[in-house]
């Protein structure tokens, strides 16, 4: 039986602001992962830190993002910081693009700062952000033990796995103390033997080289 005329207009219409909120909610999972981003850190974002970087100018506008909202000290305000687009993760340029000039603008957002938008024309909010996760988390039958932050802590570990220098890492999550970015880190076996061979191989270079 075809439906009423009204009652598919509605349907239509809420089918596609599901689909609308279902790709900024992916851009929004993507960046948060690709810049090993708290969640506060996340949700203030507005347009303005979107930065450019001068020495990798191939990313654009998406070179980096100005963090303004990190986790601050007792009493202290909030620690800023510039988190650098890095080249093992540069996909999130396209993801940030494609984001920021066609779907953003459909919210209708008007003048509002806010990167991550809503439907409201607001930005999202803490609770807004968690069930983005929780959503994408058990589509792809992932543990319930898992939470937003486990993007940060997968940051974190994959870039000690490309060998980026253990400052650098620090740098890039705000972290004050090496340790906390330490605790932060779970390499996976296969790093952990790669790590082994490269040793051996150092140690034991030219050992197996035929004497003349």
């Amino acid at each position: 039986m075809t439906p009423p005329t009204g009652s598919s207009r509605t349907s239509g219409h809420g089918a596609a602001k599901g689909a609308l909120a279902a790709q900024r909610d992916a851009a929004l999972l993507k960046t948060v992962y690709a810049y090993g981003l708290r969640r506060r850190e996340a949700v203030g974002l507005d347009l303005v830190d979107l930065r450019g970087n001068p020495k990798a100018r191939r990313y654009g506008r998406y070179g980096a993002v100005f963090v303004r909202h990190g986790k601050s000290s007792k009493g202290s305000p909030p620690k800023r910081r510039t988190v650098l687009t890095v080249p093992d993760m540069d996909w999130v340029v396209g993801v940030l693009d494609q984001y920021v000039a066609e779907v953003r603008p459909l919210f209708s957002p008007g003048a509002h700062s806010a990167l991550w938008v809503t439907e409201r024309r607001g930005r999202m909010s803490y609770r807004a952000v968690n069930e983005a996760f929780q959503t994408a988390r058990d589509a792809a039958g992932l543990s319930k033990e898992l939470d937003l932050h486990s993007l940060r802590h997968s940051y974190v570990t994959h870039l000690v796995e490309f060998d980026y220098p253990a400052r650098f890492v620090q740098d890039q999550v705000g972290h004050a103390y090496a340790s906390t970015t330490a605790i932060y880190t779970g390499v996976s076996d296969e790093y952990r033997n790669r790590l082994l061979q490269r040793a051996l191989a150092e140690r034991d270079a030219g050992i197996w080289e035929d004497e003349t």
